[in-house]
């Protein structure tokens, strides 16, 4: 499975998913329409942020520099995800931007798109995910890509995934 996520992130940036060039093993971006050091998949633009936050702050940082925690739509979109986050060399789990909070059950965005892709570990033992026992925010995990549930409290930090629309000219 990491071999098949990995592989597809190459063939992603072979064939012009991923706009830039690669340097150093590093993505230097070129007139890509996101702001510096983000990265762009289709019409987004991701960036990884290292420093450890409760899921309400990492939120805060996110819209702070014009995003929202990631969502994610898609497969590539969540391989994609993954990569970045082992790229910034997370050994763990990373908010990303669906919750519960409202209402039990009901899991939205925090940038507000639809929900048509979920990612949850339904092999989880002992309970299945999403489990709102375990908590209302959705982190992802750097091993195999797969979503849990988890606290929201201030004192449950973790690395996160901000998104941006694609800055046209």
């Amino acid at each position: 499975m990491a071999f098949a996520l990995r592989l597809l992130f190459l063939l992603c940036g072979i064939s012009g998913l991923l706009t830039g060039v690669w340097s150093k093993s590093k993505l230097v971006a070129k007139d890509n329409g996101c702001p510096k050091g983000w990265t762009r998949l289709d019409c987004h633009c991701y960036i990884f942020q290292d420093e450890q936050r409760a899921f309400a702050d990492a939120e805060s940082v996110c819209q702070i520099i014009h995003g929202n925690l990631a969502s994610i739509h898609s497969d590539l979109e969540n391989a994609f995800l993954l990569e970045l986050i082992r790229a910034g060399g997370e050994e763990g789990q990373s908010w990303i931007g669906l919750h519960d909070t409202i209402a039990d059950g009901d899991y939205i965005w925090t940038d507000g798109s639809d929900q048509d892709f979920l990612n949850f570990n339904v092999n989880a033992s002992p309970n299945p995910e999403p489990n709102s026992a375990n908590g209302d925010c959705v982190e992802i995990d750097e091993d195999d890509g797969l979503w849990q549930t988890a606290e929201c409290i201030d004192t449950n930090i973790r690395t996160y995934v901000c998104i941006t629309d694609v800055l046209f000219h």
